[in-house]
């Protein structure tokens, strides 16, 4: 796994060692940064269920101005902790260790950008984007990109939110929602 494009290009992140945690594929990303094009430039970033950070870092090396990291599982906090700080980007990035619900609420900010890759037994897409809308958590013109796997039709609208794009990549699908 590594950065695909941009100030860490190149850059290899640490994986886990298990199958807990299912990074996404460096084919998906580079799909996902190339939708999301110049959106990312001097964005808020939140990796809601961020894993070992890759999408918020992928963020990060292509001009975000900050990420928030947020994840439940202990060894996802320490492989975040270890990605960041081996490219560097202390200064633009929080992580915040918690579940999305408690995550979301410490958020003070709208964020530009949301990444969603929650566990897929979990199905917490949906009361992701729902608690988002509540909390007025996406900025204005701003993007949820939900990555789900391919057996798991996602609505056309869910909340406030409206899907505007669906691209499948083998078992991966990433829907898109303004």
């Amino acid at each position: 796994m590594r950065i695909v494009a941009g100030e860490f290009k190149g850059r290899r992140l640490l994986s886990p060692p298990d199958k807990q945690v299912r990074p996404t594929s460096d084919k998906v990303k580079e799909a996902l940064f190339s939708i999301l094009g110049e959106k990312v430039q001097g964005a808020i970033c939140c990796d809601l269920f961020a894993g070992t950070g890759s999408l918020g870092l992928e963020a990060v090396s292509r001009g975000s101005e900050k990420c928030f990291f947020c994840d439940n599982a202990g060894e996802s906090i320490k492989l975040i902790k270890e990605n960041v700080k081996a490219c560097r980007a202390e200064d633009r990035s929080e992580i915040i260790h918690s579940d999305y619900r408690k995550a979301l609420s410490k958020m003070e900010v709208q964020a530009d950008i949301f990444f969603l890759d929650p566990p897929y037994k979990k199905d917490l897409w949906e009361k992701s984007m729902e608690m988002i809308a509540e909390l007025g958590l996406l900025a204005p013109g701003g993007v949820i990109a939900a990555e789900h796997q391919r057996d798991k039709e996602l609505p056309d609208e869910i909340a406030c939110f409206k899907k505007t794009k669906e691209r499948r990549y083998g078992t991966v699908v990433l829907s898109l929602f303004v």
